[in-house]
């Protein structure tokens, strides 16, 4: 990650050294916050942000989950004003930005687990991400099953992108470069194939692609709800189901999708091999259509895209 030059903050643009928040704040202590995490395309039409009004409105509505109000220093905040901050932050730092992570949070100083009065704010970071998971190569990723239990919605809102909740990911993903993976994949509470630490998951077998529904505890994410289209609109079979641990072993081609992750394929699972333990051409396939997607050549996915010029 290189860090660029500003951060927005409350509705100001302060230098990066410059955004901070106090030690007591509540979401410091408490995990109580909302973020997203954004990509930034470079096009022919200049710098776009990939499905930003999705974003916005899975921010917001995580944010109405959490019961944290959209007012910051005693303005309030509707749906194009976090769409203009994040277009305003991109623009500023320039075309080394391809990542965009806004944060909604309970800035607040209280020590104690009651957040009801404790005051908001607003950030919005920019930086330049590069490949999350790597460089892309011809072998496909190394991941293991973690120990660790993906959170279900009894013990938070699953589908929302909580800062505490990410906690397990975290463990998760230190577990799985102890033992010289690059991710983890966590099952939930009953052993079905949940999601791995910051991407949704899909499988190839028998000529159809599967994917774990929405139901199983997973994040709605956005960037698979984009593969899922895509793959569809290229002739595929896709089914959101229930997808078993034997199932994702012995599956012909494994591939990540994420917003940070893009599309990355898997090639061994807990040391067992999927397929020939190189990026298969379901996946490739998949990937080039979407690379074209997201820098402006398909013109009738036009709509994903908001350009900040």
């Amino acid at each position: 990650m290189e860090k660029t030059e500003k951060i927005w903050l409350n509705g100001k643009l302060v230098n990066w050294d410059d955004a901070k928040v106090h030690i007591l704040s509540h979401a410091f202590n408490y995990g109580t916050g909302v973020f997203e995490g954004i990509r930034v395309y470079q096009t022919p039409k200049g710098p776009a942000v990939f499905r930003l009004k999705d974003h916005v409105k899975r921010l917001m509505e995580g944010c109405k989950i959490m019961g944290i109000d959209l007012v910051f220093e005693g303005k309030e905040y509707g749906f194009d004003d976090i769409v203009e901050a994040i277009k305003e932050t991109v623009r500023v730092n320039g075309e080394a930005v391809d990542y965009a992570k806004p944060c909604i949070y309970l800035s607040g100083e209280e020590v104690g687990l009651n957040p009801v009065h404790v005051p908001s704010s607003m950030s919005v970071t920019c930086v330049h991400m590069g490949a999350y998971l790597g460089p892309a190569s011809d072998e496909g990723a190394k991941i293991i099953t973690s120990s660790w239990q993906r959170p279900d919605n009894l013990c938070s809102p699953a589908g929302a992108k909580v800062n505490g909740t990410y906690v397990t990911s975290t463990l998760a993903k230190r577990e799985a470069v102890r033992q010289g993976a690059s991710e983890a994949v966590m099952l939930n509470s009953v052993g079905h194939v949940a999601e791995c630490t910051g991407e949704n998951i899909f499988i190839y077998r028998r000529g159809k692609i599967m994917t774990p529904m929405v139901s199983e505890c997973i994040l709605e994410g956005i960037t698979r709800d984009s593969i899922i289209k895509v793959a569809r609109d290229m002739g595929y079979e896709v089914l959101e189901t229930q997808v078993s641990r034997s199932q994702l072993v012995g599956a012909d081609e494994v591939w990540m999708t994420g917003t940070a992750a893009e599309i990355h394929a898997v090639g061994y699972i807990d040391g067992r091999v999927i397929g020939d333990g190189k990026i298969g051409e379901v996946t490739k396939a998949i990937h080039a259509r979407f690379h074209d997607i997201v820098t402006g050549k398909v013109p009738e996915y036009e709509d994903w895209l908001d350009y900040v010029n």
